[in-house]
């Protein structure tokens, strides 16, 4: 995990005050941001140095170029599409919040914002960057030969196994650096969620990614989890590449994850599912009670 002081935190908002607020609290902890007054100024030093940044702290109403262009430009760029945004704005609308969600700011403040919330939030941000690179450098050790694979079955128990997995499989997608962390999200929540039973609420009284690991094997320990597998079923056919994940768990409100709500906005995890479906998969389907999912990706003619 990135200290703050090696967090590259770059502050993009038009407001004098708000730049200064900013300034102060992520300074108080440890954090050297990088402060611009609009998404031109943004742009030009992530264009130009696309690996000088690992979150992005973006208000949503500018001049000359507002919070949601420069996001989409972002997500346009092959090298900035999976650096975390975190989006704040002064309105607290539904509607206004899932159009951010949905353009691919999976971090979200509204003003005035508490201290303490915004620097768990980029806390959160730069944590979720730190992974996502590992995955991708878990990538580039597979083998694009894999796109010859037809049929594949397997089995898994573990966060590790998980990710190597997921590493392995994603070359044999179209676009591996974004099937990769939809993957992961999958096999993850059908470990933890489907076969240990960690609850959403539970997983949020865990403050740390630590503490949710340290979890995690402590339940894989217990006996009644030590013969849980997930299974893995992957298929490629001439239109699409369809991966099945089944757990051995009772199932979940599926449905409730879709999509990230007001009221969920602010929680520190729960935006794997919307990933896996905005960013790696054609479809993700959930099916019967929840404990197996199929997400498909569809092959250019």
């Amino acid at each position: 995990m990135l200290s703050p002081d090696e967090t590259r935190v770059l502050v993009v908002e038009d407001n004098a005050l708000d730049r200064k607020l900013l300034n102060v609290h992520l300074t108080a902890h440890g954090y050297q941001p990088r402060i611009v007054t609009d998404g031109v100024e943004a742009w030009d030093i992530l264009d130009h140095a696309p690996d000088s940044v690992d979150v992005v702290l973006l208000d949503r109403s500018m001049p000359r170029m507002g919070g949601l262009e420069l996001l989409g430009k972002m997500k346009a760029h092959p090298k900035l599409r999976l650096v975390p945004v975190i989006l704040q704005t002064s309105s607290a609308a539904q509607e206004d919040i899932l159009e951010g969600l949905r353009a691919g700011a999976y971090y979200y403040l509204t003003k005035p914002w508490d201290p303490d919330v915004l620097i768990a939030v980029v806390r959160t941000a730069a944590a979720d960057y730190v992974e996502i690179r590992e995955l991708q450098d878990q990538l580039r050790k597979g083998l694009k030969s894999l796109r010859l694979l037809r049929e594949a079955v397997f089995t898994l128990q573990t966060i590790a196994q998980a990710k190597d997995i997921a590493a392995i499989m994603a070359n044999t997608c179209p676009d591996p650096p974004t099937a990769v962390i939809g993957l992961t999200e999958l096999l993850l929540n059908a470990i933890e969620h489907g076969n240990l039973g960690i609850t959403y609420d539970e997983k949020s009284k865990m403050t740390t990614k630590e503490e949710w690991y340290a979890e995690v094997e402590r339940r894989l320990a217990l006996p009644e989890n030590s013969v849980k597998r997930v299974e893995l079923h992957y298929q490629r056919t001439v239109d699409e590449i369809r991966f099945v994940i089944r757990d051995a768990g009772s199932g979940f409100d599926w449905k409730r994850f879709f999509e990230i709500g007001p009221e969920r906005v602010f929680d520190a995890h729960g935006r794997g599912i919307i990933m896996a479906r905005a960013l790696s998969f054609s479809t993700v389907e959930y099916r019967g009670r929840g404990n197996e999912v199929l997400a498909t990706i569809k092959l250019a003619a």
